[in-house]
């Protein structure tokens, strides 16, 4: 019983040791962010040009293996350069630009699935009604029944775009992709009743941006502190322990959640997020569908990222709590935009 006392002290020792020590806390957590680009990084060249993966730099004795690891070990010094070089950074600042980093992100990946969305489902509608062969000719006709031209040279350039388009932009979008959402619904609801018309495709996108809604917005609500939470012990809780609750959950269940996403979703060609992404996978219904059942299977990567970026922002803000910092939000007053 003296031993389990003993081993239960320790651990709360090096916790409390851990979330006091500001500059221990800053290291780990932007190593933690380094981390994951480097996977990430490591992912691309393991699909693009078939480098081996980072389990496997050890065994394989070749110039691949070096510049993976040199990706690693630039990974690692990265984040403590960052720390050293920026002692004056407070936990809150440092929170807050992992933030406006993350919501740039999510912003970026709303006008990618809005562009994307209109896009396929203007084509499909096309493609199904045969409209192709009157505006293009037999090449363009054929090439747009393809999902692999689709999604190269379609809604490549429309992510980027995207990704352009949220650098002049503020706002998140939520509200509006909401309110899309339920005119889709509705544009189903009266082409079926009233018109006696219904296709595939009209389905697929309001699935598309359903699954874009829920995942895209889930960091920003964490931020907002806008997730079911069981109040039972914690609503009575002081800001210091409420913080030192927050830093643990964000690190012990939130980000390690978000890494076991991102490991198994992008471990390998023959993942569950690599591969349909890779072979531009559409649904069964073939070319009376939109092309975005790929980009579905990547929205779960783009969850685990964003979760994880905000995690850890989320981490560095109830670390400040916990040290009675200025600058502590009050969640009930926040209202998503």
């Amino acid at each position: 019983m003296k031993k389990k006392f003993k081993i239960l002290a320790i651990t709360f020792f090096i916790l409390n040791y851990f979330i006091g020590n500001v500059f221990v806390t800053a290291i780990i957590s932007v190593l933690l962010f380094f981390s994951c680009i480097s996977f990430l990084i490591n992912n691309i060249l393991v699909l693009s040009l078939n480098y081996p993966n980072f389990y496997s730099i050890f065994s394989q004795y070749n110039l691949d293996s070096f510049i993976i690891l040199g990706i690693y070990i630039l990974g690692f010094i990265l984040p403590i350069s960052f720390v050293i070089l920026s002692p004056s950074n407070t936990l809150r600042f440092d929170a807050e630009i992992l933030h406006k980093f993350n919501v740039y992100f999510i912003r970026s990946c709303f006008w990618a699935v809005i562009f994307v969305g209109l896009t396929d489902f203007f084509i499909s509608f096309m493609r199904v009604e045969r409209i192709l062969p009157i505006l293009l000719n037999d090449y363009f006709v054929r090439a747009l029944g393809r999902s692999a031209f689709v999604g190269l040279y379609i809604h490549v350039p429309l992510i980027l775009l995207g990704f352009v388009v949220a650098l002049y932009t503020r706002t998140l979008g939520f509200t509006w992709l909401a309110l899309i959402i339920v005119a889709g619904e509705l544009l189903i609801v009266i082409s079926r009743f009233v018109f006696s018309y219904e296709q595939s495709f009209m389905g697929d996108l309001v699935r598309y941006w359903y699954a874009a809604l829920f995942l895209f917005a889930s960091a920003y609500t964490l931020y907002q502190n806008g997730h079911v939470r069981v109040d039972v012990f914690y609503a009575s809780m002081s800001t210091k322990a409420r913080g030192a609750v927050n830093a643990f959950g964000s690190i012990l269940l939130g980000a390690s959640t978000c890494i076991v996403i991102i490991l198994i979703g992008f471990d390998g060609k023959q993942s569950i997020i690599n591969s349909p992404i890779m072979n531009f996978e559409i649904t069964q219904t073939g070319t009376v569908g939109m092309f975005i059942k790929y980009q579905m299977a990547a929205f779960l990567g783009i969850f685990g990222i964003s979760m994880l970026i905000q995690f850890i922002s989320y981490f560095f803000e109830s670390i400040a709590d916990y040290r009675n910092e200025v600058g502590h939000r009050d969640h009930q007053t926040s209202v998503i935009s």
